[in-house]
């Protein structure tokens, strides 16, 4: 053998030996190992969307459905020719190449899962670009669902596509990218109730990514669907309370059930159509909900107000609770106005009232009254007793990012206008309810509600119980409040005398708010406010069969006094409760396809503090994405 073929020979023999410790490595010492990388490469795990849970109203009655919709879907894996596939899809739809193209770039590492590129299309759009799928295979119409909205509100929100910031923030709660979420509303707010929990599909594919029918037997896992939501809104009181606000206004209606705190009828002027969003909204209608006049700013507690006059409670219950009057005490004569230093403070009646004690002054709403008491008050106990009536501060309603409301105290006034500032004067402005007070529908209606309910403060709230797969109770889903207002019964029972006087007293400012069937009490208010010449109209009241029944919250902004215009509004609501409490009160029995699931417990536990269920830690680490407008300059 010459010296070539030993080469050769040693040669083969070390390359031999390497390819066999190579085998060895990968079949006997990395075999599970790559046995997994394979099954890997050859299974697709597919998921199978839970179904979200619906809403309805007290009765059962809907107010968002599921109904089905066309969902075009792409699989990234199959793309052959990009730039014809965008080319095709802008034709078709309202997309730009642009954006087709940076769908399929985000997505280039999950080319495993499809791309829900267009939902709801309408059917005869899916029929007439179904002719062109045979050129595009990555293209596949799926039959999905979406909401339906019942009826233009604020407080059912809505959902949209999952964006970018809201999966990384919820990566670890099994979203996809094809992923609905809770934008606003209650859709946000019970989003972990709603959604239920997706199930999975394993599937067997080829090297093309189809399927080769190998599990159709098995590796099925049933999606969990969400829990339908009953609501303590009554859908025909509701529908009355929108027609009856009057047209061209902005403002609210709220109407809650005295004995529970649940919300009956929730308005907010102007209203949209959430239904808008179920779609790709277009620049016209996006520039319509942007108006000047905000349709998408939920006033009810989004918005903040001076409440005005129906802030006189509050002035006269801390003057009660101190001892600094009684109920006959009669305080400086009003002759139209009071001099406080070198400013004249007038009353809204340039002819006076005289001299009136609390229960008269509350009548008449004699402003003269309140600025006298005002004189009495330290400015830090009027804040302190004002949040322990739960006013200018969150009421705890089951919404998103409600608002907080203001009222001052020394250290605010001082740093905001220097260490010597005078605050007598602000103290008169804030005892009828003006200054920088500033204060919401929602609280303001929880605070009449609770006088009603002899000073036992409920926290509002609209979730009544869920049902579906299971029966929750609103305690159950999360803790409801109590409190008891900073009332002594005999506190509580002068200034309840008060607004008897005001809707029944000959002189009183809401006698027109009288109902057939029922006692009615109630306040009337005229907020000055540095958005318009007219004043805010306020009308906050309630009324009385064998038993307290319904309060009420009726602002209308720059729309006048809150006697001519607010209380009108209200007296048509109280009438019509009236005229239908049997049927408004009447227990509603459950659909059959609910009954069986309200007798068992739920399958398995929902870990409710985990996600949506509370935005307040959110808040208050400055998150607030509500498109929010307050009364004064000062945001709080």
């Amino acid at each position: 053998m010459n010296k070539s073929s030993r080469v050769f020979l040693t040669v083969s023999v070390i390359l031999f030996g390497l390819l066999t410790i190579a085998l060895f490595r990968l079949q006997v010492i990395k075999g599970t190992h790559y046995k997994l990388v394979a099954e890997s490469n050859i299974f697709r795990i597919r998921r199978v969307t839970a179904t979200r849970g619906e809403i309805y109203d007290q009765k059962y009655r809907p107010i968002v459905q599921n109904i089905p919709s066309h969902n075009l879907y792409l699989n990234s894996g199959e793309i052959s020719n990009l730039n014809s596939l965008a080319r095709f899809l802008s034709w078709q739809f309202d997309l730009t190449e642009e954006e087709v193209k940076q769908m399929v770039l985000k997505q280039r590492f999950r080319s495993y899962e499809e791309i829900l590129v267009v939902d709801n299309v309408p059917y005869e759009k899916m029929l007439s670009v179904s002719e062109y799928l045979n050129y595009y295979p990555e293209l596949t119409f799926r039959i999905g669902s979406t909401r339906n909205y019942q009826y233009p509100n604020h407080f059912s929100g809505y959902v949209g596509r999952i964006n970018e910031a809201e999966f990384k923030r919820y990566s670890e709660e099994d979203y996809s990218i094809n992923s609905y979420i809770g934008k606003t509303g209650l859709e946000r707010y019970y989003e972990v109730l709603l959604r239920g929990k997706d199930g999975r599909e394993v599937v067997q594919v080829d090297a093309q990514g189809r399927s080769l029918g190998l599990f159709a037997q098995g590796g099925y896992q049933e999606p969990l669907n969400g829990l339908s939501l009953v609501l303590t809104i009554d859908n025909e009181l509701q529908d009355f309370a929108r027609r009856v606000f009057p047209a061209g206004f902005k403002g609210t209606i709220v109407v809650s059930d005295v004995t529970s705190g649940g919300i009956l009828a929730y308005v907010s002027k102007p209203e949209y159509d959430p239904n808008l969003f179920m779609q790709r909204i277009s620049t016209e209608v996006w520039a319509d909900l942007n108006r000047a006049e905000k349709p998408m700013l939920d006033r009810v507690i989004h918005a903040t107000y001076p409440p005005g006059s129906v802030f006189k409670p509050v002035t006269g219950g801390l003057g009660l609770h101190q001892g600094l009057i009684t109920a006959n005490s009669r305080l400086s004569y009003c002759n139209g106005g009071l001099q406080v230093g070198n400013r004249y403070f007038r009353c809204w009646n340039p002819d006076g009232h005289g001299r009136t004690n609390i229960v008269e002054a509350l009548m008449h709403s004699c402003d003269v009254y309140f600025y006298d008491l005002s004189l009495k008050l330290d400015l830090d106990d009027f804040r302190d007793y004002t949040l322990a009536s739960h006013l200018a501060t969150r009421t705890g309603i089951d919404l998103p990012n409600e608002r907080n409301g203001f009222f001052p105290d020394t250290a605010w006034y001082q740093e905001t206008y220097g260490a010597n500032i005078g605050t007598i004067g602000h103290k008169v402005n804030l005892s009828i309810g003006q200054g920088e007070i500033l204060i919401s529908p929602i609280q303001m209606n929880a605070y009449y509600t609770a006088i009603a309910n002899n000073g036992i403060w409920i926290q509002p709230h609209l979730l009544k119980h869920t049902v579906g797969r299971g029966r929750l109770a609103r305690t159950e889903v999360e803790p409801l409040k109590q409190a008891r207002l900073p009332f002594t019964a005999n506190e509580l029972k002068i200034i309840q005398e008060g607004l008897y006087a005001v809707c029944n007293a000959p002189k009183g400012t809401a006698r027109n708010v009288q109902v057939p069937g029922a006692k009615t009490y109630g306040k009337t208010g005229s907020a000055e406010n540095a958005m318009g010449e007219e004043t805010h109209a306020w009308f906050c009241g309630y009324i009385v069969t064998d038993k307290p029944e319904i309060a009420i919250t009726v602002l209308m902004e720059n729309a006048g006094g809150g006697a001519a215009m607010a209380a009108p509004v209200a007296r048509q609501i109280f009438d019509f409760y009236m005229g239908n409490i049997e049927d408004i009160k009447r227990p509603a029995q459950p659909p059959i396809q609910f009954q069986s699931a309200d007798e068992h417990e739920l399958e398995q536990s929902i870990p409710l503090e985990e996600t949506h269920i509370q935005d307040s830690e959110q808040l208050e680490a400055g998150e607030d994405d509500s498109d929010v407008q307050l009364d004064q300059s000062q945001e709080i």
